[in-house]
């Protein structure tokens, strides 16, 4: 009898924040990324010298869990999906905990990209959702096996989505996506004229 498996599952992680714990207010948590973007002057450097489109505090600031008590909240909650997140993905912790590694806000603009990336040194990385004002740009995530297909004709338009190469993942305000780090993604173009405002993290262990 014909046996068709699936392996090497590449996982991907979907939730509404508030599933885990304390719901955390959307319009609190956008007026304080707005506050620390405004304050931060060496993130605006940052952003200018890279030709980096909006803000991002990832170059700059380490302490986010602490500028407002809003962001603590939110990693309390984060710190729950990881771990639920870990489990679906049976790992072997050996008694050690996924811990922050690091967070940050970014804030793109109508017409800014974030270009395809990794996030190497660590284990699960994510994104929960601030602002996704109509026509703001999903989450483009390509299977991780695309430089080993050179010769693979193109997937049907139809095809299961674990068999597309590429997956845009559509989240909603107060969502958070997981994914494992090594999973390279990126931000299309945001089609909106209102800004795109997230807050990434990387979890490491050991």
């Amino acid at each position: 009898m014909t046996q068709i498996s699936s392996l090497f599952v590449t996982r991907l992680y979907h939730a509404a924040l508030s599933e885990q714990g304390k719901p955390i207010d959307a319009a609190e948590l956008e007026a304080s990324c707005y506050s620390i973007a405004e304050d931060d002057e060496a993130g605006q450097e940052w952003c200018e010298e890279n030709g980096y489109p909006g803000y991002t505090s990832y170059a700059s600031l380490t302490d986010l869990g602490w500028r407002f008590p809003i962001f603590k909240d939110l990693v309390k909650v984060l710190n729950k999906h990881v771990k639920a997140f870990a489990e679906d993905l049976e790992f072997d912790l050996d008694d050690k905990k996924l811990k922050l590694e690091d967070i940050w806000i970014n804030i793109l603009p109508e017409g800014g990209t974030h270009s395809s990336h990794i996030h190497p040194h660590s284990v699960i990385s994510g994104t929960t959702y601030v602002a996704m004002p109509d026509g703001a740009s999903a989450l483009k995530l390509e299977d991780p096996r695309s430089a080993m297909m050179m010769a693979a004709p193109a997937r049907r338009k139809d095809a299961r989505d674990e068999l597309k190469t590429f997956i845009y993942a559509t989240p909603a305000v107060g969502d958070v996506l997981l994914w494992e780090s090594w999973l390279r993604h990126e931000v299309p173009m945001n089609m909106s004229e209102e800004d795109r405002i997230s807050v990434s993290f990387n979890y490491s262990w050991g």
